[in-house]
């Protein structure tokens, strides 16, 4: 069974006119797989991804999340689902800016299940695993770019999700900084399991993927396998 299955999926924007973004997109995703969806501005990718990350519904088709779509989930399980399964990294990183990195990854186990007493060590856990334990009490303000997302990545690991999708996470970044983002979603991939959907314009980070999904004004223009996957260079703290 499929983690994620998309069928002639469709979404118009209505403001006095309709405007498509996306025009009968289908696909499948399984667990564990590290896929790239790119395309050029306004083609529909970050659509895409706030739809199957539950932010927003689509117009028409189907989104099947673990073979069940989002009108057989209650709010509240909409919620846990996306708290719970769910992990986002952004381009603007959204951290708080005077609040530590531990403090910052502690955030989303505010809406868990899990018991107080386990939130520190858990978030230790998801910094120790992007590299940051050494700036783990520093406020966000006072990290370079590149730190700033490896501690969103290490929020969105927090609550060890089942899949993890990153909007352009390395759009702010310079290369080596980004070189470092790519290699930690390879090895959250490669050694812990989690399914990856990365969002990108960029054919050079796409390429870190295990397959591209390349989409033009809103309809899939292929769906292919990454030959020559890249391999980030060896991770540097």
């Amino acid at each position: 069974m499929a983690l994620i299955e998309v069928r002639d999926l469709e979404k118009i924007y209505t403001d006095g006119t309709e405007t498509p973004a996306l025009r009968g997109v289908s696909f499948s995703i399984n667990s564990g797989e590290f896929v790239a969806i790119m395309g050029p501005s306004g083609s529909g990718k970050s659509t895409l991804l706030h739809i199957l990350g539950f932010l927003d519904r689509h117009s028409k088709g189907e989104y099947r999340f673990e073979d069940k779509t989002i009108d057989d989930y209650s709010k509240e399980e909409v919620a846990h689902v996306r708290n719970k399964k769910m992990g986002f990294v952004f381009q603007t990183f959204n951290l708080l800016p005077r609040t530590s990195v531990l403090e910052n990854v502690k955030l989303p186990l505010l809406y868990s299940d899990v018991k107080e007493a386990h939130w520190d060590s858990l978030a230790k856990k998801a910094i120790e695993a992007v590299g940051l334990s050494h700036r783990m009490s520093h406020q966000t303000s006072q990290l370079s770019g590149g730190e700033q997302q490896r501690a969103a990545i290490a929020r969105a690991l927090v609550n060890d999700p089942q899949i993890i999708f990153a909007d352009e996470p390395t759009g702010n970044l310079d290369s080596k900084s980004g070189q470092v983002i790519m290699q930690i979603l390879q090895k959250l991939n490669d050694e812990h399991g989690h399914t990856i959907i990365l969002i990108t314009h960029e054919t050079y980070t796409a390429e870190n993927a295990q397959r591209i999904i390349r989409l033009h004004d809103g309809k899939i223009e292929s769906d292919t396998l990454v030959d020559h996957r890249r391999k980030a260079d060896h991770f540097v703290k």
